[in-house]
């Protein structure tokens, strides 16, 4: 039975994710671009997710701030039961020989009231409301604008880590190529006796080093698809296979350029606008409180002795009434004065702020640039120097092929290799992964 009901929840499942199915024979994965990795990370972002549901909430309350510029209806309905039945007393005088005591209702009191209430002048609250309202939802969407770019960022950083690890992997293989190479060269001329034994051992220590040199770069590459997984949302240790576009694509940009730019269009920096507005509507806000409100009201009423609302033989079952509502608080013994010294305190802490993230990202922005620069030029250094290893090796080789060069003279020429062409990868990443950063501190996607 158990296996009945795994077969439809298998194929339900295959087609809901279809990521899950199982590559066809001969099949091969295609390898992720850069755009297509960072669209999956932005569709799955719990950070973008959230920040969405930010921006939702924020609508509702620019949607709910709105509604009180409308009219409002209410209702209520009440049951009052006196103590005895209503009567109205007139002590005899001048008009009256004697005194009348007449009643007027009845000990059970029914009454129904509809209100609609229409605010006609707020001392600029509502506007006010409306205003911080919209300001705050402006606010949302520059945060999920951030959460966006830093999932982007996350992206890049993943994407060419695993280049990185990869081509620091194919270095170390062909350093175990060569190595291996140089100790079937070297066994052969042991076995001739023409070099002593530590020559012989010498390459093979160097031979068992790289491949452990190999083990651990094979580990990186684990390591850096696992971490590109997590940041995609998805097994960790699900196959991955990234497009390769490792290569060196100069830009020319200026310093000022990044930073006017960053001033301009980073979140942060809309972020502390936004909020400095805020705080100035508040103000605005809180003084509203300095004026008189008017608001008309209407109310009808339907009343009775019984539940039923008929009336009773004294006074009518309905009527309805209209009533201006004018209010003005003149004296709260200053408590309006020290609330608006405080939203103005608000401002100025938000002025304080914008410059503060200001500096920020200016210092953000010139470190992220100096970064790019240094491993830009870092590039063209380490490109020279593989050509410079490489000849190093082939001479070296050579040499020790004709027995004019030693054991440690070829391996240290195959480390300096290495070396370089790890240094060369190395600054290619790094360039790269400054770009993405520069361009995360610029605001830029």
């Amino acid at each position: 039975m158990m296996k009945l009901l795994l077969i439809p929840i298998l194929f339900i499942s295959l087609l809901l994710y279809p990521s899950l199915s199982p590559l066809k024979a001969g099949e091969t994965k295609k390898p992720l671009h850069l755009d297509e990795s960072i669209a999956i990370a932005k569709q799955r972002s719990t950070a973008i997710r959230s920040a969405e549901y930010a921006v939702d909430g924020a609508e509702y309350g620019r949607k709910a701030a709105l509604t009180d510029f409308f009219p409002k209806i209410s209702t209520d309905y009440t049951y009052t039961r006196y103590n005895e039945d209503p009567h109205m007393k007139s002590p005899a005088g001048e008009f009256l020989p004697y005194p009348i005591d007449m009643k007027i209702g009845k000990q059970d009191r029914y009454q129904w009231n509809t209100y609609l209430k229409q605010p006609l002048f707020t001392g600029g609250a509502l506007v006010s409301s409306y205003k911080i309202a919209e300001l705050g939802l402006g606010m949302a969407k520059e945060y999920r604008n951030r959460a966006v770019q830093d999932t982007t960022l996350q992206v890049k950083v993943a994407y060419f880590t695993i280049l990185k690890a990869e081509k620091i992997q194919k270095v170390t293989a062909k350093a175990v190529e060569q190595v291996k190479s140089h100790v079937d060269v070297a066994r052969a001329f042991f076995e001739e006796e023409m070099i002593p034994k530590n020559d012989f051992l010498e390459a093979e220590v160097r031979y068992a080093q790289v491949k452990q040199d190999l083990i651990r770069a094979e580990n990186g590459v684990e390591v850096a698809k696992a971490f590109f997984n997590t940041v995609l949302r998805q097994n960790i240790n699900e196959p991955v296979e990234v497009e390769d576009i490792l290569e060196y694509q100069p830009e020319s940009f200026s310093l000022e350029e990044c930073l006017n730019a960053a001033l301009q269009i980073r979140p942060e920096m809309k972020e502390t606008s936004l909020n400095l507005e805020r705080a100035r509507r508040n103000v605005n806000l809180t003084m509203s409180s300095l004026y008189p409100t008017l608001s008309l009201v209407i109310n009808y009423q339907k009343m009775g002795d019984h539940a039923g609302l008929q009336g009773n033989p004294y006074e009518d079952s309905e009527s309805w009434m209209v009533t201006p509502v004018f209010s003005w608080d003149i004296w709260e013994w200053g408590k309006k004065y020290y609330q608006i010294s405080a939203s103005r305190t608000h401002v100025s802490q938000a002025e304080e702020q914008k410059k503060q993230v200001g500096d920020v990202i200016a210092l953000e922005v010139k470190d992220t640039y100096l970064n790019v620069i240094e491993a830009e030029k870092n590039i063209l250094v380490t490109k020279t120097a593989i050509d410079q290893a490489e000849e190093n090796f082939r001479l070296n080789r050579e040499r020790y092929s004709e027995q004019m060069a030693t054991t440690t003279d070829v391996l240290d020429a195959q480390v300096l290799l290495t070396q370089a062409e790890n240094n060369y990868y190395t600054a290619l990443s790094d360039y790269h992964i400054a770009k993405a950063r520069l361009e995360r501190a610029i605001g830029k996607e």
